[in-house]
């Protein structure tokens, strides 16, 4: 087969990663790709939000099968043009991804098939939202409604802070994704994150992780994209994950295919537990991003077999096989991220690091410069995985590499895991 993925990050280089081991997989082409990425596949040019673009790009290349990485050329409709057109394509159609696009769609489909979640209000007045706040019980969780590259959410513990959060909101600093806010009650517990296929009609679980959000160790300073990741995450015991499905899942599944816009995908569910029992935070439409490396890294080649059997309908007879072992992925990010950052700094030792199934090196924000130096290209440049028996030793490898990266302009946390860990 021709595949072709869409995207430039560290989740798109895992899944190509997985991909190009099967040996259904014949050529590999990624839009628009990354320098790591093409040592691997075929990097082509190409605006991902736009539908003809993308139909006219896989016609080009007689492409078999189309995979969806990112967020926003879904809630583009980009995966209905394929389909459109006659392409086998992996990822939900425009209507579908509203359940990541708009926050406040989620709620609603939450509240029609009584989904546990945070109790909200939605404004897009931003006195009417100051005028709630000042009347509700701190800390709380504001949220711009629409995508805001995982920078959107902030916990505000002082009004002070909430009208900060609000007026930047308002404000226009994630665009047309702050139009609207989302107000929530803030849920106790641990998160973890749960991923599942979906055909519109059979769910199948294919794993759980937790990210690490924030940009400093122990969970502080500003919310990011992700800092790394684990898997699987030990708070989704079995008797978690029957009840999310039960609870959250399949409701949710029923609830879209009602409404005539059946799910299509991969559906992450972001959760809260608390005691045993799951609450859902949100809901994004495609793999997590670091998260999705840790996935693909103990599942491998499968996951094309998985992924077809999605888009062709057929996860009914889909069976993920699992090793009993654990991957972790640490995040090497520019300084000054998730703020102002600057570009083009060099970035050198990658060659030190074996990469072996056990060890990979995922590029996300990366490019060549005219010499063909590897230099950063973005906020989140590298995502380093190591998959081990134990979590603690998958930690360690991990680590072991990423000591030999040689970029003073980048940082990273040195406490990814910590949590399981310290249990």
């Amino acid at each position: 087969m021709n595949i072709l993925i869409l995207g430039s990050g560290g989740r798109e280089h895992s899944l190509a990663w997985a991909i190009a081991q099967n040996p259904k997989c014949d050529r590999l082409f990624v839009a628009p790709g990354n320098a790591g990425i093409a040592e691997m596949a075929s990097c082509l040019p190409c605006d991902i939000e736009d539908g003809a673009a993308v139909v006219a790009l896989a016609a080009e290349h007689n492409i078999d099968f189309v995979v969806i990485g990112p967020e926003a050329p879904l809630a583009a409709g980009v995966a209905d043009d394929l389909r459109e057109a006659g392409y086998l394509t992996f990822g939900p159609g425009r209507a579908a991804a509203q359940l990541e696009a708009s926050k406040s769609f989620t709620k609603e489909i939450c509240t029609a098939c009584n989904a546990p979640t945070a109790a909200y209000r939605r404004f897009d007045d931003h006195n009417s939202a100051v005028e709630y706040m000042r009347q509700q019980d701190l800390p709380i969780v504001i949220k711009a409604d629409g995508l805001a590259a995982g920078k959107g959410v902030t916990v505000v513990e002082t009004m002070a802070a909430a009208e900060t959060a609000l007026a930047e909101i308002f404000g226009g600093a994630f665009g047309a994704a702050g139009a609207e806010v989302v107000i929530e009650a803030f849920l106790t517990g641990e998160e973890a994150s749960f991923f599942v296929l979906s055909d519109g009609e059979t769910a199948v679980p294919i794993g759980t992780a937790q990210d690490h959000k924030r940009a400093l160790e122990g969970d502080k300073g500003p919310n990011t994209g992700g800092m790394g990741a684990y898997s699987p995450a030990p708070i989704m015991t079995d008797v978690v994950i029957d009840r999310t499905m039960e609870k959250i899942i399949r409701p949710t599944l029923t609830e879209m295919a009602r409404r005539g816009t059946p799910f299509s995908g991969v559906l992450f569910a972001g959760l809260m537990i608390d005691d045993g029992n799951p609450s859902l935070v949100e809901y994004n439409t495609r793999f997590g991003d670091p998260e999705c490396q840790t996935l693909m890294l103990r599942l491998g080649a499968q996951v094309l077999d998985l992924l077809l059997a999605t888009a062709e309908g057929r996860l009914a007879e889909a069976r993920p096989q699992w090793a009993d072992d654990h991957a972790l992925t640490v995040v090497l990010a520019t300084n000054g991220y998730p703020g102002s950052y600057s570009k083009g700094s060099l970035i050198s030792g990658l060659s030190d690091i074996i990469e072996t199934p056990n060890t990979q090196v995922f590029h996300a924000g990366t490019s060549r410069d005219e010499n063909g130096q590897l230099i950063a290209s973005g906020g989140r440049v590298l995502a380093i995985t190591a998959r081990a028996e134990t979590l603690s030793d998958a930690q360690d490898r991990a680590y072991e590499a990423v000591a030999k990266v040689d970029w003073p302009e980048g940082f990273f946390r040195r406490d990814i895991g910590w949590r399981a860990l310290s249990k």
